[in-house]
């Protein structure tokens, strides 16, 4: 399942902050900050679709998240490869590197985090 923006940049929030109150979490939106009915109401489907949990502290609750960061972004990118690029990887990795206004440092950077990849995988 998937997030709209607006879910994903309230589970960056949980995800950075790992439980948090609704109040809490309304404060860390620049202004102008949403209506508190209207994060609660986001929550709400992001516990429909099993992205967030939450303890309740008496009247209040204690959001967490459900859901590894790392993992839905992996599930994000590889459905874009899927979608996007005929479920190759090869021709996402070239279509990312060419147009995507890296510099040479950072290309060899991805060089060598590439190189690592290999020799890990050879053993």
């Amino acid at each position: 399942m998937k997030l709209s923006k607006t879910e994903e940049q309230l589970m960056e929030m949980i995800w950075k902050q790992e439980k948090v109150f609704l109040k809490d979490l309304v404060d860390s939106f620049p202004h102008p900050k949403p209506a508190t009915t209207t994060i609660a109401t986001l929550l709400k489907r992001m516990q429909d679709k099993g992205f967030v949990g939450y303890t309740l502290f008496g009247n209040s609750r204690e959001y967490y998240p459900l859901v590894n960061k790392d993992d839905y972004f992996s599930k994000h990118v590889k459905g874009i490869i899927k979608n996007y690029f005929g479920n190759s990887t090869l021709q996402f990795a070239s279509f990312f590197t060419t147009n995507s206004n890296m510099t040479a440092s950072e290309l060899e950077d991805l060089k060598k985090i590439i190189d690592q990849e290999i020799k890990r995988k050879e053993k």
